[in-house]
């Protein structure tokens, strides 16, 4: 009896089934992603909620550890959070309103100098950059508000955000024995354990970047505010608050707030005092690089820097500027999954070739 012959190769049946896959998982992705857009006022705080229990759980693990009531250690430590976000907002927001007037007229003779030397054709004058940066503000500016403003004003979204966020953390914070529970509940017969391992994976690696993230931001923020007092820039506090909030989005938020202090340094104290400063800006970084990332977060996932400017140009095309903020841990949580899934299957299959070889 002789077998028919595929119509296809064998290479050609793999590449096909390989496509099908990659069909399949993107399907499944588009349709979380235009989920979580049009769920976006639910799992925003959910989300946030997830950041913040991942950056004060260890704070709560050592209460707990100190025989202190679950809900009460929750509590603290929320009222720890209100108190710490508060004071730094206070601080950061301070700083900006007294030096940002000095900043803004810094910034806008630095862009002057730099059309001057550079005889920019076109421009005559950086407040005609201005009015006409502006006029289309107020253009395109209303119909946005007006969308935005619907039903419920933009400070009333972002207290009942924070407000939801905060109370989600307190019993994701109270509650996260349960997790546990709950993997093995819904989790499939026999996935039980891996679907553990990976929330646990996931959530460790958001952990790590968050206490790390901030670590890095208030060091770095403090190392060039420092460097940008001692050269006597204008506004230095106030720099370094900037500093300190684009650190949360990786290599863009650096080189934001880092441009923006050598601007500042050049309108005010000359070419020679900004190109200290971008000493000291690159001095931060090279830091930043070369200890601090490797020192600081080496136990969390490490993504390839094109990897992160992928994420962050995903993150920035479905939420803007909340989706650059949560781009990264979410993909380093993927990460962790990824890299638990290949743990898994490599110890099962370690398991299972044991008996073949006795």
């Amino acid at each position: 009896m002789s077998l028919r012959k595929p119509l296809l190769p064998d290479a050609a049946r793999r590449t096909a089934a390989w496509c099908g896959v990659l069909l399949l998982v993107a399907g499944v992705a588009a349709v979380a992603v235009w989920l979580v857009v049009a769920l976006k006022t639910a799992v925003t705080p959910v989300l946030l909620a997830l950041l913040g229990t991942a950056l004060l759980g260890p704070v709560h693990r050592w209460l707990t550890a100190h025989r202190v009531n679950r809900s009460v250690a929750a509590g603290l430590t929320c009222a720890a959070l209100v108190a710490v976000a508060g004071g730094a907002g206070y601080i950061v927001v301070t700083a900006l309103v007294d030096s940002g007037d000095q900043i803004v007229a810094s910034l806008k003779d630095a862009a002057q100098w730099v059309i001057d030397h550079l005889d920019i054709a076109g421009v005559a004058d950086v407040d005609d950059l201005a009015e006409n940066a502006r006029n289309l503000v107020e253009k395109f500016g209303a119909g946005a508000a007006g969308g935005l403003l619907t039903g419920i004003s933009l400070i009333g979204s972002l207290v009942t955000t924070a407000v939801l966020a905060l109370l989600l953390t307190f019993f994701f914070l109270r509650d996260s024995d349960r997790a546990v529970r709950l993997a093995h509940t819904v989790a499939p017969r026999g996935t039980g354990d891996l679907v553990e391992a990976m929330g646990r994976r996931a959530f460790e690696a958001v952990e790590g970047f968050m206490r790390g993230t901030t670590f890095i931001a208030l060091i770095d923020a403090l190392c060039i505010t420092v460097g940008l007092l001692i050269l006597r820039v204008p506004g230095a506090v106030g720099l370094g608050a900037l500093v300190f909030v684009g650190a949360y989005i990786p290599y863009l938020g650096a080189f934001i707030s880092g441009t923006v202090a050598v601007l500042v340094a050049l309108a005010d104290r000359g070419v020679v005092i900004a190109l200290w400063a971008v000493g000291v800006v690159l001095a931060v970084q090279v830091l930043e690089g070369h200890v601090l990332q490797p020192v600081i977060q080496s136990r969390t996932v490490q993504m390839h820097p094109a990897m992160i400017m992928i994420a962050l140009t995903a993150g920035a095309g479905v939420a803007g500027l909340l989706g650059m903020l949560l781009a990264v841990p979410l993909c380093a949580a993927a990460f962790g999954v990824i890299g638990e899934l290949r743990t898994g299957h490599g110890a099962r299959g370690e398991r299972r070739a044991v008996p073949d070889a006795s």
